[in-house]
């Protein structure tokens, strides 16, 4: 029988050891936990703002890091402006596009000055039967390309189409840019859009990481081919009321904004 002295000693020891399990258990937990606060619906003072809006906290981009933001630009071939101005269904290393309207001159394209970035809140592999569907009613609610969650583009209509999409941009409170210059300015009619498909149920869910590395190159394929400035690539909700739930484009269309391509420039910079 063991000595009441003793009880107490294994008493003691059985405390120590299980404190720093207990302490490891709650840091688990912690770090578990985290990703699923609320912080991805950033207030508007932490969201992006003026023509390279700011970073949002470290706090509010969870779902941004796990989504991997270490998408890289790809480098552009020589033959990138000569492959963006081209007819048919022109291929570009590094991007995949379906062709569901094969493309003629630019010359004779839509007078297109901007474009504007989506978000649907639709399942990931939708972006075919969406694009099929906007195919067969050019015009309907909807826009000229759309990617899928694995980075494929569906080039949806012409180029002389003019799809439904935006909602006259009729933001003018200044809240992400400088809405002076687009309030009823950027609109269907002169404006290119992007739909990216995959953010249901949760619609702060960002693009994958493969949307954004199809978006790097994309967008510059499209500046190129119309001759669209960096300036001109805005988010939706930069330029029409939306969503308070989450900021419709925004984390994409900053992306696109730092790359600050020049339409007209080689790859190598000629």
């Amino acid at each position: 029988m063991m000595r009441p002295r003793g009880v107490a000693r294994l008493a003691m020891l059985a405390v120590f050891a299980a404190g720093p399990l207990i302490g490891h258990l709650e840091l688990i937990d912690s770090a578990w936990s985290q990703p699923t606060r609320p912080a991805v619906r950033a207030s508007p003072a932490a969201r992006e703002q003026i023509t390279l809006p700011r970073s949002r906290p470290a706090a509010a981009r969870s779902h941004e890091a796990a989504a991997g933001e270490d998408a890289d630009a790809v480098e552009l071939p020589e033959t990138f402006r000569e492959l963006a101005r081209g007819s048919g269904e022109p291929q570009v290393p590094g991007l995949t596009i379906v062709y569901l309207h094969p493309l003629g001159s630019p010359a004779n394209a839509n007078n297109w000055r901007n474009i504007i970035v989506h978000q649907t809140e639709g399942p990931a592999g939708s972006a075919k039967s969406m694009a099929l569907g906007q195919a067969q009613n050019p015009t309907k609610r909807g826009v000229m390309l759309w990617v899928e969650t694995d980075g494929t583009v569906y080039w949806a209509t012409a180029e002389t189409a003019i799809p439904t999409h935006g909602d006259g941009a009729n933001r003018n409170d200044n809240k992400y840019i400088d809405n002076s210059k687009t309030y009823r300015s950027v609109i269907k009619t002169n404006s290119i859009g992007v739909e990216f498909v995959g953010n249901y149920p949760d619609v702060a869910k960002p693009a994958t990481r493969e949307q954004r590395q199809a978006w790097l190159m994309l967008v510059r394929f499209l500046q190129e081919r119309y001759d669209i400035p960096t300036e001109n690539i805005y988010a939706h909700n930069w330029i029409d009321f939306k969503d308070n739930r989450y900021c419709e484009g925004c984390e994409l269309a900053t992306l696109a904004r730092k790359l600050a391509y020049q339409p007209g420039k080689r790859a190598s910079g000629e």
